[in-house]
């Protein structure tokens, strides 16, 4: 009679772990469940995106100043800076340079009044 009631225990136990085994994975296959189980994993991907670039720029900008200070020592460009404008251009963007002090004639023969052409 021992042997009969332990197994009967043992199949009864087997069977309501099997149940809820079975009811746990059914409720993890509903439609809600699988929609929020993706969000939660977008959410995670993007937080894990946003520090990995967070962090590769932080890296590019540290680099990026590191290196223009090499280039500037190379140069000699960390004179210091007196505070003063460049000395103005000897010729101007629309001057010929090659004789600036001809003359430039009005060589049109419309006008460029746009008003006119209605």
């Amino acid at each position: 009679m021992f042997r009969r009631t332990f197994w009967f225990g043992t199949g009864v136990a087997a069977g309501v772990w099997a149940t809820t085994k079975v009811n746990r994975k059914l409720k993890q296959l509903t439609p809600d469940s699988l929609a929020a189980t993706a969000a939660n994993k977008a959410l995670d991907a993007g937080t894990r995106l946003r520090d990995r670039a967070v962090g590769f720029a932080l890296d590019v900008r540290e680099n990026m100043a590191q290196r223009e200070a090499e280039l500037d020592d190379a140069l000699g460009l960390k004179a210091p800076v007196d505070g003063e404008l460049p000395a103005p251009r000897r010729y101007t963007a629309i001057e010929n340079r090659s004789n600036p002090k001809s003359v430039v004639t009005d060589r049109t023969t419309y006008s460029y009044n746009r008003n006119e052409d209605h």
